[in-house]
């Protein structure tokens, strides 16, 4: 089974909305979490979870403490009252003895706590379907209820919750970001913002009055490593710098400070550590690793890479550029789903949209298009007209005929297709407008994925299928 991924997660996403409630964040499938709490607790006299002998065990100061340290994963402490728990933990040590409704109300506030933490961590706290994003998230897989009581039983309560985060690598890495622009967020760098840059811009030999800050800024992103003191004019390493930032953050890295690369560099850490929790929740809502091997295509980077799970180990096998639906327009849909056959040589069957607003009027000012883009008229029973007539454009336009495309050289999709069928009717393929590629933001389609290296692609689909060698492929 290979598993096709629409991913939204990215450093440098603009803040999604969620709920709130009385100002908080608050995840849409918390009022499921809390129904079953009693199910611990079949009898009165029952084996507490972190109670032994009217004592805290082990487990619960390590419960307390997982919860307390919360932020870490863009989560709110104070949304599993944390603090309160710790300090009932606390004491629960230090007093002599306890009543039993004491230790059970505490047992029982920690357990549903911890519940909710491993539903958050795991599923993260807003329910992305209510977002547009149509995951299939397999929520009979995961039993937190199961998960605590045999990490409790082996000891091994930390290590069974780091299981259930996200285990892809992009996971830690945007821990360590969120934590690393959180110690950035009260530093003095950015109590105020850059000096305005001379007529607008700043290029490579010229003065400016911000040159020191501007070097410490970048010293303290990590895109200037140097001892060196800070140069008079914008010239050397520091245009090296910039150009680590603008590739960074997805612009052409020119090195020269434009109005774009100087709004990026005034944004406060604060914000981008907001940023990073938002992705972070983001990663949680995606259902990564429901196969071996999985095709992941993060929309907003641009960017295609497929996953292989060997051993328990998680392998990057390829990754390509992608050309997306364009923002605010024809966007790419957040779903999965599974990946049925490769096509080569394809039709392109234009979309009945596509053709009434691009194709149909692009035709009738221009017949000679229809030959040079190699189309065909197909009608409901199959039949198919090879010429250009009045007669078929208007039955193309009240939906009895469509449009479809030869395959060849010039054809939309390319000499590949790859078919995971979804209701939006989206798919990967090839393109013959490769150059597009080399742009920065490539968000050019009508919602399919162009892919760039579409053999590579087919290589790593194919896989498993050892009649489909590399030479039969290309």
């Amino acid at each position: 089974m290979l598993r096709l991924l629409m991913s939204s997660c990215s450093l440098l996403l603009p803040a999604t909305p969620a709920w709130r409630c009385r100002g908080r964040y608050f995840p849409a499938i918390c009022l499921a979490l809390g129904l079953t709490i009693a199910s611990y607790y079949s009898s009165a006299t029952e084996a507490l979870l972190w109670f032994a002998t009217e004592r805290p065990t082990l487990a619960a100061r390590q419960a307390v403490d997982l919860l307390a340290q919360a932020a870490a994963d863009g989560l709110e402490a104070q949304d599993y009252n944390a603090e309160g728990l710790q300090k009932a933990i606390e004491n629960a040590v230090n007093v002599m003895a306890l009543a039993e409704d004491q230790v059970t109300r505490i047992d029982l506030a920690l357990t549903s706590a911890m519940r909710r933490y491993l539903n958050d961590l795991h599923f993260g706290r807003v329910d992305p379907h209510q977002l547009g994003a149509n995951y299939r998230q397999a929520a009979g897989a995961f039993d937190a209820d199961l998960l605590l009581t045999s990490a409790i039983t082996d000891d091994r309560l930390a290590q069974t919750v780091r299981r259930v985060a996200p285990a892809l690598p992009q996971y830690g890495s945007l821990q360590e970001a969120l934590a690393h622009y959180r110690e950035l967020a009260g530093h003095p760098a950015w109590q105020q913002d850059l000096p305005p840059l001379p007529n607008g811009h700043l290029k490579p030999g010229e003065k400016y009055a911000g040159i020191a800050a501007l070097w410490q800024r970048l010293e303290l992103l990590g895109d200037l490593r140097t001892d060196a003191a800070p140069p008079g004019r914008y010239e050397g390493t520091i245009v090296e710098g910039i150009q680590i930032f603008q590739e960074r953050h997805g612009m052409v890295p020119n090195g020269v400070l434009g109005k774009d690369t100087f709004a990026l560099l005034n944004v406060p850490p604060a914000s981008r550590a907001r940023q990073l929790e938002l992705a972070l929740e983001r990663l949680r809502w995606t259902p990564f690793l429901p196969a071996p091997r999985v095709v992941v295509v993060n929309v907003p980077e641009f960017m295609l890479r497929a996953y292989q799970v060997r051993d328990g180990r998680i392998e990057i096998k390829t990754t390509m550029k992608v050309i997306v639906g364009t923002t605010g327009k024809t966007p790419t849909p957040l779903f999965d789903a599974d990946m049925r056959f490769v096509e080569f040589s394809p039709y392109w069957n234009v979309p009945p949209s596509i053709a009434r607003s691009e194709t149909l009027p692009r035709l009738r000012r221009d017949p000679g298009y229809f030959d040079r883009q190699g189309f065909e008229f197909v009608g409901s029973d199959g039949r198919v007209i090879v010429g250009l007539d009045s007669a078929s454009l208007d039955a193309v336009q009240r939906g009895q005929m469509r449009i479809r495309q030869k395959p060849g050289a010039g054809n939309a999709l390319g000499n590949i297709k790859f078919v995971f069928p979804n209701k939006d009717n989206i798919y990967l393929h090839h393109t013959p407008t490769a150059q597009l590629f080399k742009r920065n933001r490539r968000d050019f389609s009508h919602g399919c994925i162009r892919v760039e290296a579409p053999v590579e692609l087919a290589k790593f689909v194919l896989a498993d299928a050892p009649e489909w060698s590399e030479a039969r492929i290309v």
